[in-house]
């Protein structure tokens, strides 16, 4: 009779035990990039995309968006809208998807999130801190929010970002490749800068959505900024801005940069852009960027008479492919020590290797 007894007694401990294993793989925790924890139930079938939509696609893989059912729509179709239809071309089912709004022009829908089951939502950093109470609404209709940052544009954020998305997405092994690729690509122009030596070129960056009659955001820290300290440049914008932000032109033409780039993208609502992006000619794009040139005083700036003023494709600052750019500024500023590198083609091949459309159109730009 006792040995009856303990033996069903073992049973039931094993059966307890194999249930609480069974518990335990339903769900695994994970620590994103504002330092939260976020406790995370599998599998993962259903995401609310905020933003970095071409990284996600990067990291999970080809079929990537079967899971997605809901996005920042503007974010995409707006902002890029160019890659946009690329995209939507490659797979139809994108602009199915349930849009949820945009922080920034005050149309975040928080029931068209809800609504749309998200096992999880994968947004942006400066959307988390936009949405403020709304993290709270998702997060107690049971929605776990996972921020990522890539817009923070450091090795430490972009690698994190990219663990994190391929741990919630089951994508460990192509994260950490990408992860390896991009800590590898920085750490070779950081290598290149130092060899190079010499004083850094003062860098002027401002963001061309607005056309040549307005200056618009130059960036102080972050985004085209840490792109231009990891390339060894002199940013005027340092301490004149926070984050971003348009500088004095009396500042602009005082400062005296040696370089200039102008970021150029193709935003739906900005018809005097300089338009950059997939299928746009570099002819268009040097079209829309001279005109700045001729901006008062200008034609005096070293960089101007040097013929250093670039467009570059601002859908490329905040991304795993980020360090193509990094890569053409810094051999801007530093010809000899990047006379091997083409960033052109580190680009096509990111795009061949990764993700399922090509880099073909205008991103890296001289104006002649």
């Amino acid at each position: 009779m006792l040995r009856k007894y303990l033996a069903g007694l073992a049973g039931l401990i094993v059966a307890f035990s194999i249930n609480l294993s069974a518990a335990s793989a339903d769900m695994f925790t994970v620590t994103d990039t504002e330092g939260r924890e976020v406790m995370i139930h599998t599998p993962v079938e259903r995401v609310l995309l905020g933003f970095y939509f071409e990284d996600f696609y990067a990291i999970v893989g080809p079929k990537a968006f079967d899971r997605v059912v809901a996005i920042s729509k503007p974010t995409w179709h707006d902002w890029r809208n160019l890659q946009w239809t690329a995209y939507v071309g490659h797979n139809p089912r994108i602009d199915q998807l349930i849009d949820i709004g945009d922080i920034e022009s005050s149309t975040f829908n928080i029931e068209a999130a809800i609504a749309a089951k998200p096992d999880v939502a994968i947004i942006a950093a400066w959307q988390y801190r936009g949405l403020g109470e709304a993290v709270g609404k998702l997060e107690a209709a049971g929605i776990p929010v996972v921020v990522a940052d890539y817009n923070a544009q450091t090795v430490e954020k972009h690698v994190a970002s990219t663990l994190l998305i391929g741990r919630v997405m089951d994508s460990n092994e192509r994260a950490k490749k990408l992860a390896d690729e991009y800590t590898a690509a920085v750490a070779d122009v950081q290598e290149r800068v130092k060899r190079a030596g010499g004083s850094p070129k003062r860098v002027y960056v401002e963001l061309g959505n607005k056309g040549p009659g307005e200056y618009g955001n130059s960036y102080g820290k972050g985004m085209w900024a840490g792109v231009i300290a990891l390339a060894g440049g002199e940013n005027i914008a340092t301490g004149q801005v926070e984050n971003w932000g348009p500088l004095n032109p009396e500042y602009v033409l005082a400062s005296n940069p040696e370089v200039i780039f102008v970021a150029g993208s193709d935003w739906t609502t900005k018809k005097k852009a300089v338009l950059m992006g997939f299928g746009s000619p570099p002819e268009t794009t040097r079209e829309r960027l001279r005109p700045y040139i001729k901006r008062p005083g200008w034609a005096e700036l070293s960089a101007v008479k040097a013929s250093q003023v670039h467009a570059i494709y601002h859908g490329g600052a905040r991304t795993l492919y980020d360090y193509a750019y990094l890569q053409y500024i810094a051999k801007i500023l530093h010809p000899e020590a990047f006379e091997d590198v083409d960033p052109t083609a580190t680009l096509q091949r990111y795009y061949e290797t990764w993700l399922p459309i090509k880099a073909e159109g205008s991103f890296m730009v001289k104006l002649d």
